[in-house]
């Protein structure tokens, strides 16, 4: 089949476009992010492998939200009667038109419809933008905010407007960029101004092992070198000879008891006179 417009460049394999082009659809999607978001053209394929179960006129080829859910509650109504499970992921992230997301399904549907050998993408779920943010140099890169509003789609909150839940998948946006800047920052160091600390600027010398092996050899080595550090160079010397001196001290318990005694003698005495 022939088509006015040739189709764009998309990460599907070429097997996949051939097989896409071999269906005869109405039109061959240019924007896969968008065609696919409805689920017209998701019907459509599979209309062709089960013509008695689904009707293309059944369907709606438009771009608002109630016509994308009506479309794809009608394709989960034939999906659980005829037992296929799809990734509810990749629909997911093909509604809300999340990049990747619209590739990723058709070729999931690929290998469910024809039995093809593809490359197992339900291991590489990821629909955020980290991969094209590594792309960009550093000044180019989204903020936090800007991040936000890239990975989290209007007609997410539309569908789920629960405030907490939102609120989450906003603090696990943050926190994914928050760890992109940490690595950005350990990256380039002299970019964002980043001087080593005292510890870093330290030198740190490999521990010596000694013959035997032994760290424990060795930590007594250490000790027994720091104890002699503070000890004069003579003791060293072997013809010098020291004499022990005896201090008799005074019985502390004794000389306090005699000392208060003398003071209770002392206003008696004071009287008699």
């Amino acid at each position: 089949m022939s088509y006015s417009h040739p189709p764009r460049r998309t990460g599907l394999p070429r097997a996949v476009l051939r097989w896409l082009q071999s269906l005869d659809l109405s039109f061959f999607p240019r924007n896969f992010r968008r065609d696919f978001s409805n689920g017209y053209l998701i019907a459509e394929i599979f209309s062709w492998y089960y013509p008695g179960d689904i009707h293309s006129h059944g369907y709606e080829n438009g771009a608002s939200l109630a016509t994308k859910l009506s479309n794809w509650s009608q394709l989960a109504q034939f999906f659980s009667k005829r037992n296929l499970k799809p990734v509810q992921e990749l629909i997911d992230g093909t509604i809300h038109c999340k990049p990747g997301a619209a590739e990723m399904l058709v070729q999931d549907i690929y290998s469910m419809l024809t039995n093809g050998r593809i490359k197992n993408i339900q291991d590489e779920v990821d629909f955020t933008d980290h991969y094209y943010q590594e792309q960009l140099p550093m000044v180019a890169r989204s903020t936090a905010s800007k991040a936000i509003k890239s990975n989290i789609k209007l007609t997410e909150i539309m569908i789920e407007p629960n405030i907490n839940k939102n609120r989450q998948k906003v603090n696990a946006i943050i926190n994914m960029h928050m760890q992109q800047r940490l690595v950005e920052r350990e990256e380039n160091p002299k970019r964002f101004n980043i001087k080593p600390s005292l510890a870093e600027r330290a030198v740190r010398h490999p521990v010596a092992v000694g013959p035997s092996g032994s760290a424990i050899n060795i930590q007594r080595e250490k000790l027994s070198f720091i104890s002699n550090l503070g000890l004069p160079e003579i003791r060293g010397k072997t013809g010098v000879q020291f004499k022990e001196i005896q201090v008799k001290q005074a019985d502390r318990g004794s000389f306090t008891v005699d000392v208060y005694v003398r003071q209770l003698q002392a206003p008696s005495q004071k009287d008699s006179n």
